[in-house]
């Protein structure tokens, strides 16, 4: 995959809202607002992503960063769900997303109608599928923590950093895209992945309405609340 500007920035980007998360958690030890279920959704993502590290070599770069989001990202799952004090914290009735029934299930179903449609007489490919099914999951793994925030309201500020990283992180990816398409011969295009990755992007916007509001007020970051 080709470096440029909107990708670096955009892992870098991934990379610090993982940092802030984890600041956070070790420092507040209050799980609080966090959601558990997007973090399942986000290790599965990157576990199904990321087999080609036992198949193929890019870069040192490119597998350092893969390791380093799932060996983060269960680090976070194992804090909340394990580590005490912050286990107490976590808040198990507020995050109630059925991840595995509306997000996994629905993911995999619709990874396997785009297999069969596009693998024409190439057969099964069980690697391509989870890839697939990968692109479809992330476009939706940040759902869980968006209602979690919405139920709690009123957001705490390293939490807004962190989603806002989050969402700062595919915007870029975007750009990296178009920026790709306009300067790579021949660079192979994804339609599924723009697509979904446009999906996932609009799942922010409301999000970054508010963060910019609170930000420019100087006061609480507050969303508009859902019923418990």
């Amino acid at each position: 995959m080709s470096m440029n500007v909107f990708r670096l920035c955009g892992d870098m980007s991934h990379v610090f809202s993982i940092l802030v998360l984890l600041l956070r958690l070790r420092v507040a030890k209050n799980a609080q607002g966090i959601s558990v279920r997007t973090h399942e959704l986000f290790l599965l993502v990157f576990v199904t992503r990321y087999l080609d590290l036992f198949t193929t070599f890019y870069s040192i770069y490119n597998s350092v960063m893969k390791v380093l989001y799932i060996v983060s990202t269960a680090s976070i799952i194992y804090t909340i769900r394990f580590q005490e004090p912050i286990k107490s914290t976590y808040d198990k009735a507020q995050d109630t997303f059925l991840h595995w029934r509306f997000a996994v299930a629905p993911c995999m179903l619709v990874a396997a109608v785009t297999q069969f449609f596009t693998s024409g007489s190439g057969g099964f490919d069980l690697l391509e599928l989870l890839w697939t099914f990968s692109i479809y999951l992330e476009a939706v793994a940040i759902l869980p923590q968006l209602i979690v925030l919405q139920r709690y309201g009123e957001v705490e500020n390293l939490t807004g950093n962190y989603i806002f990283f989050m969402g700062a992180y595919r915007a870029l990816y975007i750009l990296n895209w178009i920026y790709r398409a306009h300067t790579e011969k021949g660079y192979q295009h994804h339609w599924i992945v723009y697509a979904c990755g446009v999906l996932q992007t609009l799942l922010y916007v409301d999000f970054f309405y508010y963060y910019f509001k609170s930000k420019k007020k100087g006061g609480k970051f507050k969303l508009p609340t859902t019923t418990k």
